[in-house]
């Protein structure tokens, strides 16, 4: 996986953390396997993007996910994003967007 993919993967991840937390209880010991098999999944369509540089996936002309994963990866998105901007994480989220 390249490096900008690698990175998306792990800003993924730390979204999919923090909705596990404060959602399916977990309390930072790993993911449920609800988010666990949806951050497999979303790793396995980051892997398989035929764009490069892969775009955001808001300006993408090609949905990869499901409709059933995609509703969830919004929600995450969502959520995860809040929490961030709460706890100042502002500049993180600037990079994530900005690419």
């Amino acid at each position: 996986m390249k490096k900008d993919k690698k990175q998306e993967f792990a800003i993924l991840k730390k979204f999919v953390e923090v909705y596990c937390n404060h959602h399916h209880g977990t309390n930072g010991e790993g993911l449920c396997d609800q988010c666990n098999d949806l951050l497999a999944y979303g790793n396995q369509r980051l892997e398989k993007c035929p764009y490069d540089p892969k775009p955001k996936c808001k300006d993408c002309e090609t949905y990869c996910y499901r409709p059933k994963y995609r509703q969830d990866i919004k929600e995450i998105m969502k959520y995860s994003g809040m929490h961030f901007v709460k706890r100042g994480r502002i500049d993180w989220l600037i990079e994530y967007f900005a690419r």
